[in-house]
């Protein structure tokens, strides 16, 4: 049976937000050249956009970013992971970025498991490493098992177990969703960040995260997924990791989740926040080399 999303909200508050936000992640992009888009995907959840760039002889890994995150965002990272193997990446429909610009109601996990199905058979040809990051993670395990998948990577996950929320995050997030700007996203940066970070070496997030509370409707976090999810990832080599400081999936708040659902131990990212992606790409790039030995 075709399932058909409840369409919601657009992402953008107006037109003028989106070229806003398009012409920055082109920029971002430029930065890259190598970094090629692939054809646009047609999915259930419209419009898909899709990046590859050649890398080292490792099995190739797929990049699903995480909330208000894409891939204009994480070319840094991706140029890291591709010294070791070739890297795809995917706009996620319904967040910034280049896929469609419609948010999806009802059950918006599940229905992004099944978008990923659709999609990666239309973007690769041979099995993959997903790596989920935050919102990423929860897409990734809500997916259906294939000879596609060679493993998954979960990264600051969500999906296992609720966010830790504090007061300490609400006096962070909500000053940037009122007061967009230099100062308040780069106090986001910094609370989203662990000590290893300086504050000055991820300025270009900041810059994003304020287009993003300036032009979209950001997201919340997803809800822990259901048990039949985790299981059906018994047969398929998954690594779960988090940095030592992310404040919503800390690696105690992680352990009991992993080692129950998946049967697998935390890695924790030292000196990393919720963006150890970002902060530690060359961790990451470690935790991937683990699955090709």
């Amino acid at each position: 049976m075709t399932v058909v999303p409840l369409r919601a909200a657009r992402v953008y508050r107006s037109e003028t937000a989106e070229r806003s936000v398009h012409a920055w992640c082109h920029k971002a992009l430029s930065q890259w050249p190598e970094l090629g888009p692939l054809p646009p995907v047609e999915t259930r959840l419209g419009s898909t956009q899709a990046f590859r760039a050649a890398g080292g002889p490792g099995t190739p890994v797929l990049v699903l970013s995480g909330t208000n995150f894409n891939t204009a965002t994480t070319v840094p990272a991706a140029r890291a992971l591709s010294a070791d193997r070739p890297v795809l990446l995917a706009d996620l429909p319904g967040q910034p970025g280049l896929s469609c610009s419609q948010r999806v109601g009802g059950a918006r996990i599940d229905t992004y498991g099944a978008w990923l199905d659709e999609l990666l058979p239309r973007i690769t040809d041979r099995p993959v490493l997903v790596l989920g990051h935050s919102r990423g993670a929860a897409v990734a395990l809500a997916s259906t098992p294939s000879p596609l998948v060679a493993g998954m990577l979960l990264l600051n996950p969500a999906g296992l177990t609720a966010a830790g929320v504090s007061s300490e995050s609400m006096r962070t997030v909500l000053p940037w969703m009122i007061h967009p700007n230099e100062h308040t996203s780069g106090r986001l940066v910094e609370f989203l960040s662990g000590p290893s970070t300086a504050c000055d070496e991820h300025r270009a997030e900041a810059e994003w995260l304020t287009l993003v509370a300036r032009h979209c409707r950001t997201g919340s976090m997803p809800s822990p997924l259901q048990a039949e999810h985790f299981r059906a990832w018994s047969g398929t080599p998954v690594a779960v990791a988090t940095g030592s400081h992310d404040q919503f999936f800390s690696p105690a708040r992680l352990h009991g989740p992993a080692r129950r659902f998946l049967d697998t131990e935390v890695h924790t990212i030292e000196g990393a926040g919720h963006l150890s992606l970002y902060e530690q790409p060359e961790a990451v790039r470690e935790l991937l080399r683990g699955f090709d030995s």
